[in-house]
């Protein structure tokens, strides 16, 4: 049995692991109760899983729990708050930009990633910075629409 000490939205958790390269997907949703963190295909390529790791967008599926030990691990739970919502999300909200939702939460915190680095993205880098993030419903266009209207809104 391993002992994982992981800091995630700002609070380490220890968490006891069989398998000390579970993904860190499962810890976050089956320890931790952060469900809002999706399991999508589990190769990460549809990005429903994804998470900020020291401001980066990493896909939680098939990182290793162990990867991220010492780094700060955010999830959409704590990104912001009903009262507090961070920018993104606002825009998301203000666009309409999800229908079904299930892929929300990786095309914010992506978006999130993007906006740290680049405060004022062309639509073409919003689209290059999404573009693995599927959506099965169809709402990229509002989703890239959300992203522009974050960062006109200075939503560093």
């Amino acid at each position: 049995m391993a002992k994982l000490a992981l800091r995630v939205n700002g609070a380490v958790r220890e968490i006891e692991s069989d398998d000390p390269d579970v993904p860190l997907l499962y810890l976050l949703r089956n320890d931790l109760g952060l469900s809002g963190t999706k399991f999508g295909c589990g190769l990460a390529q549809c990005g429903a899983c994804t998470v900020l790791v020291d401001g980066r967008a990493v896909r939680s599926c098939n990182a290793p729990a162990r990867a991220v030990v010492g780094q700060d691990v955010v999830t959409i739970e704590g990104l912001g708050s009903d009262d507090r919502p961070d920018p993104v999300q606002s825009a998301f909200i203000a666009e309409q930009a999800a229908q079904c939702g299930y892929c929300t939460a990786g095309m914010v915190m992506t978006a999130r990633a993007l906006l740290a680095h680049t405060p004022r993205p062309s639509e073409q880098q919003v689209r290059e910075a999404l573009a693995g993030n599927l959506c099965r419903c169809g709402s990229h266009a509002r989703v890239i629409r959300a992203v522009l209207r974050a960062a006109a809104q200075g939503g560093r």
